[in-house]
């Protein structure tokens, strides 16, 4: 079953013809018989190595202004037949087909185009026909017929082609043919996902994975779709875990609601802001985010919004934390923080993440926009007849943020720009809300003239009682309730100014 084949005869059809030199200067030497056909056809002429056209197999020019190069029996004919068959090698004899036994693609740059801003004409010209074909008959074929599917798969057969000089085993073929079909399922989605407007399949495809050292816990098994180092540069540390990724995914969704805003810190644990501040002076903003749990710090995630300078790099690596997230760091900060073996210090580039968001759910999955929407004060609408003070609406619009980026039911208690303390998860917001007071007491932060944000509607107005009676002096919340005027009028009898957002923040 793993006796080696002898590579006679290769097709080569690519776009990119980088690092293709190599390998016909191999196959070359080996005396392999190369066809082609267009522009591949050109490079390998001009190295001046021997090819045969495709047109003198087919005795068919090219046509369609290239539409149609390589779909003809006297090819496909010769990928498809069955070796040791007799009556295909009859089929192949009575018709002049030869037996081709390698496959190189590189198809067209369907994906690159199509998120290019080119015309739809453009892009279309960009789906594959030929090059797709080629690739799923040699794969198909596996058990005689060696298919390289990309320029990924270059050096992989240059290795090959050199350490076997010229023959392969089956299970050298049948690992390019799971690549093979690994690039052509993401290619054919990537067109399905350009026409699709109905949104009634769903299809996902990433050919970039990592293996991580487990799951959420030990006992699981987890792996990373995609590539982290388009999204980050990592400086030290050890390999980021899946909590480590949930936990930095929910660090970066919440630092980019305060892009552009004076310098700020969040402190993170288990997806949720333990710690956030805005102040003049980086440290001083961390040392806010700080003061507001730190007990819940320890091996938290920490993320800013400017670049980490020596003085707050000093201040940080006084405490134990698994992640450091910044947009640059000074060198000499970034060289304290390498003080800590398995810290993770990481760099984020301005990249674009997905606008959508897809989790498994039952038998199904379940797709949707992401929350996108940053509550602003310009949206703000008071309904109270007590108007908030600029400084107020400052906070307000700060714990909107949070509140945001929050475990729902959900409280955030915030002061001078900073998270005071937080209510998480909790199945009744007044529980959220105690949950919240107590924390703020338990770290000796001041509720007394903090706003509160709330991630849905008040049904009741047993809430901003609770918080009135903590010294909380203003209010943000959706609105929605049928009931919201009982808020409203306890607001209004203690001078209490309540805005209403209209938009509801859940986040499960």
């Amino acid at each position: 079953m793993n006796e080696l084949k002898k590579i006679n005869n290769a097709l080569i059809s690519v776009f990119d013809k980088n690092n293709l030199e190599q390998i016909v200067t191999k196959l070359d030497e080996l005396g392999v018989n190369i066809y082609s056909t267009g522009g591949t056809q050109s490079f390998i002429e001009k190295m001046g190595c021997s090819v045969s056209t495709v047109e003198s197999l087919t005795s068919y020019p090219s046509i369609l202004g290239g539409r149609v190069k390589t779909l003809h029996p006297k090819v496909f004919g010769g990928i498809l037949s069955r070796r040791g068959l007799a009556e295909d090698e009859t089929q192949l004899k009575e018709y002049g087909i030869p037996e081709i036994d390698l496959i190189i693609v590189d198809l067209y740059p369907f994906e690159l185009t199509a998120s290019s801003g080119a015309s739809h004409e453009q892009i279309i010209e960009k789906i594959d026909i030929g090059g797709i074909s080629l690739i799923r008959a040699a794969a198909k074929n596996y058990k005689d017929v060696l298919v390289v599917p990309s320029k990924n798969e270059y050096r992989p057969l240059l290795n090959l082609l050199d350490d076997k000089q010229g023959f392969t085993n089956l299970e050298d073929r049948k690992s390019f043919a799971a690549a093979a079909f690994d690039v052509s399922s993401h290619y054919d989605g990537h067109i399905f996902e350009y026409f699709d407007d109905s949104k009634k399949s769903l299809k996902l495809s990433v050919q970039k994975s990592s293996s991580l050292r487990y799951g959420e816990n030990p006992h699981q098994q987890g792996t990373f779709y995609g590539d982290l180092n388009e999204m980050f540069i990592k400086h030290h540390g050890k390999e980021l875990s899946y909590n480590n990724l949930l936990d930095t995914d929910a660090a970066v969704s919440l630092m980019a609601d305060f892009h552009g805003c004076d310098p700020t810190f969040a402190i993170l644990k288990h997806n949720n802001a333990c710690g956030c501040a805005t102040r003049s002076t980086l440290k001083e903003a961390y040392e806010a985010a700080l003061a507001a749990d730190p007990v819940s710090a320890f091996g938290g995630i920490l993320i800013c919004n400017v670049p980490i300078d020596l003085e707050t790099a000093e201040s940080i690596h006084n405490l134990f934390c698994e992640v450091v997230i910044a947009p640059a760091y000074q060198p000499e900060a970034l060289e304290l923080l390498q003080g800590k073996k398995n810290r993770i210090l990481l760099e984020q580039k301005n990249v674009e993440t997905p606008k959508q968001q897809v989790r498994s759910v039952l038998n199904g999955y379940l797709y949707q926009d992401k929350d996108s929407v940053v509550d602003q004060r310009a949206n703000f609408e008071t309904r109270t007849s007590i108007q908030p003070t600029d400084d107020q609406l400052s906070d307000l619009e700060f714990a909107a943020k949070l509140v945001k980026h929050t475990k729902s039911n959900t409280i955030v208690l915030v002061k001078n720009q900073q998270l005071v303390a937080s209510g998480v998860g909790q199945t009744s917001r007044v529980d959220a809300l105690k949950q919240a007071i107590l924390k703020a007491n338990t770290f000796k932060l001041e509720t007394k003239s903090a706003v509160m944000a709330s991630d849905a509607f008040f049904p009741f107005p047993d809430c901003v009682e609770i918080a009135h009676k903590a010294g909380i002096e203003a209010v943000i919340q959706p609105g929605g309730s049928v009931k919201d005027q009982l808020s409203i009028d306890y607001c209004n009898e203690h001078n209490i100014p309540m805005v209403f957002t209209g938009v509801r923040h859940f986040k499960h």
